[in-house]
Parts: structure tokens; C-alpha cells; sequence
């Protein structure tokens, strides 16, 4: 049996973690989730992560910022956007930065999961 794929939750929003951490579930994958991208760098190992949802504005290093650091490491996971800051300039670096999506907020639920799935078929 494969293993459970797990989703990492990147938000500085307890309630938005909250509702993604029970949404992920929900769907039968696993799920960590992180208050901040330094939190998430923290983390070890890297590697357990197969897919990312990751907030933009954040206190600390920005989503685009998380991005931009994790291109330059060889453990980066596929990463989704979820924000409510919706800007064709944030969007287009997340997309050249190698986003699966970009995603606004309040999410439309079918499309967030459309996302993971083909994320994790990567």
C-alpha cells in the first residue's frame, strides 16, 4: 500500500489552518500545518511534504519569499497559493516560480481539490 500523501499548511491564520487541516483530511491525505514559512523551514524532514497550500501575506517571510527559498533547495514540494491578496504581480512571480496554483480566497473547495490532485499526480 502507498504511503498517505501529506499536505502542508502554511498560514498565519489559526482558523484558516484549521478549516484547510480538516479539508485536507477529509479528502484521506495527512496533514501538518505551519503558522509561519520560518516555522515551516524549521521543519524536518522536508522531504515528508508532498504537497504545499501556502498563504501569500504572512508576517516574517512572505509566501512568494518561502518560494523563492525553497527553488534554491532540492526538497521542494509541489505549492498551491491560497490568499485572499490577489494581484496579477503576486500571482504571476507565484506561477514563474513554479506554482501548481494560485487561488483566492474564500477558495471554491472543488477547484482547491482539483489542485491537489493534479499537484500530487506530479
Amino acid at each position: 500500500m502507498a504511503p498517505v500523501p501529506t499536505i502542508a499548511v502554511v498560514d498565519d491564520d489559526q482558523a484558516i489552518r484549521e478549516a484547510m487541516d480538516d479539508l485536507v483530511k477529509s479528502c484521506g491525505y495527512e496533514c501538518r500545518l505551519f503558522a509561519s514559512a520560518e516555522e515551516f523551514l524549521a521543519f524536518e524532514p522536508r522531504s515528508a511534504i508532498d504537497c504545499m497550500l501556502v498563504d501569500v501575506k504572512m508576517p516574517g517571510l512572505s509566501g512568494i519569499e518561502l518560494q523563492a527559498e525553497l527553488n534554491k533547495r532540492s526538497d521542494r514540494p509541489p505549492m498551491i497559493f491560497v490568499t485572499s491578496y490577489r494581484d496579477d504581480r503576486t500571482r504571476n512571480n507565484a506561477m514563474n516560480g513554479g506554482a501548481v496554483a494560485f487561488l483566492g480566497k474564500p477558495v471554491d473547495i472543488e477547484k482547491l481539490i482539483g489542485c491537489l490532485e493534479s499537484a500530487l499526480d506530479r
